[in-house]
Formats: structure tokens, sequence, C-alpha cells
């Protein structure tokens, strides 16, 4: 009798060590070090929602070396039961003029991801690992971008030549994103923050203020989310540090992705 209750608690153990390496598998992205400081955020030459230039001192934080992957993704959906986003129909095809078919690259940036997907993968994985994840503040995203205490004052991120840094329709030809970190990095280790996939950050859309900002949270409230970044299937000009965007929280398509950061 022991003995059989002994080899039935063996059972128990394995299955439930079986079902947990099944879901709570987690790829944990590389994170750089940003050390903080202060920096002028914003374009006098850009768009107007990238005016007016503003200074922003920002705290110490870590940020994505790369862009979330589709397997790393993919690890999301398959603990929690969501579904991967789906691939595009024949009329998209036909709208883009691609005869290559789209599919899920495991080290693609993942992308058709809307502001609440992005959230949702962050909550799960600081469950996952007791870490603080979070997508970027706007501050914190254009800090990294312009390469943080050392920046350049690159245009794109890394370079002021286009295709050292960034994936856009002139090099993808449109047909989609390429795999992360393949391209020159910016001035402290961080890939693709110019082009392959915009990027949604934390923060609701708005124009800018004026004034010193510390630590910057953006507007309390609006209809809109900032993404930043530009991708593969847009033109340079677009893949510029301080160019913004901001679609309503709930829309994705095939150029929208996300990076994460950790706060200490």
């Amino acid at each position: 009798m022991f003995n059989l209750l002994k080899q039935t608690f063996l059972i128990i153990v394995i299955a439930i060590s079986v079902l947990t390496s099944s879901y709570a598998q987690v790829t944990e992205p590389q994170m750089i070090f940003v050390k903080g400081g202060a920096f002028k955020m914003g374009s006098k030459k850009g768009d107007y929602d990238e005016k007016p230039v503003h200074q922003v001192v920002l705290s110490n934080y870590y940020i994505g070396k790369f862009e979330i992957t589709v397997k790393q993704y993919r690890e999301f959906c398959n603990a929690t039961g969501k579904k991967m986003p789906p691939m595009p129909t024949e009329e998209w095809y036909e709208e883009h003029d691609q005869a290559e078919k789209w599919v899920w690259k495991d080290n693609n940036p993942i992308a058709k991801i809307n502001w609440h997907n992005a959230t949702a993968y962050c909550k799960w994985l600081s469950k996952e690992t007791g870490k603080n994840y979070s997508l970027p503040t706007e501050a914190q995203w254009e800090y990294a971008a312009k390469g943080g205490n050392k920046s350049k004052n690159n245009l794109y991120s890394g370079s002021d030549n286009i295709n050292e840094v960034a994936w856009y329709d002139e090099t993808t030809y449109e047909k989609g994103t390429r795999p992360v970190g393949r391209l020159k990095p910016n001035e402290i280790g961080i890939y693709d923050m110019s082009g392959n996939v915009w990027e949604w950050c934390k923060d609701n859309y708005a124009r800018y203020k004026s004034g010193t900002q510390k630590n910057p949270k953006g507007p309390e409230k609006t209809n809109f989310r900032v993404i930043r970044g530009g991708s593969w299937y847009y033109v340079g000009e677009m893949t510029k540090v301080t160019t913004r965007d901001g679609p309503y929280p709930h829309y994705s398509n095939f150029n929208y992705g996300f990076r994460v950061v950790i706060n200490p």
C-alpha cells in the first residue's frame, strides 16, 4: 500500500513538473543598462508634434537590446492561451503587391501587435520573472534611441547613415520584417530602434509641453498611444529618433511591435 501511494505521489510530481515546464518557459529579453541623465527631447526641424524641444531628466533604467521577437511572444501565447496574431489575407498580399507569403520567424520582431497586447505581455513577463517589466515611456524610448549619455546626436538611432541601422521600405523592398540585431547598434548597444517595426510606448499621445520635466509619463488622458521608430514598410524619414505617431491603442497592423524596459 505504501509503495502504491509513493508511486502515485511520484507520478503527480512528474506531471506537475511537465506541465510547469510546458507553460512557464520564459526567454527573457536581453537588457541594456541606460544611465540616467538630461537630454533635449524633440526636434526643431521636425513635424509639429516634435515641438517644442524641451529638457527631460531621467533616472536609470534598463531597455531591451532587441525588439520582442516572435519566439518570445509565442511563449506568452502558449502560456496564457492567447492566439498569435493572424497571418495576412490574400487581399492584403494583393494590396501590398507581395508574392512572398508572410510567416512567423522566431528571430524576427513580433508584429500585428496592438498596445493592449504589448501591455499584457509585459504584465505576464513581470509575473513570471518577478521583475518590473513595462513598455518604455516615450522619454525613455527617445533617450535610449539617441544613445543615452553617449549620444552623438545622430539623425537615426546609431548613425546619420540610415542604411547602417534601419530596415525600411528601400532596404526591405516592402516584403516584411528582418531578424533583430543584424544591423549596427547605437552608441549604447541597442539594435533596431530605427526601422523594422514601430514600437509602442506606455504614454498617451499628444503635443509636447515646454519646460524641464523629470521622468515624464506623458499626458494624463487622450484617445491615442505613442508609437516610435518607423518600420520596414515606411519611408526612411519615419525612422528618425524624434519621429512620433499616435494611433488608437486597439489598432494593429504588420508594422507594429514593441520592446520592453525594466525600472529598478
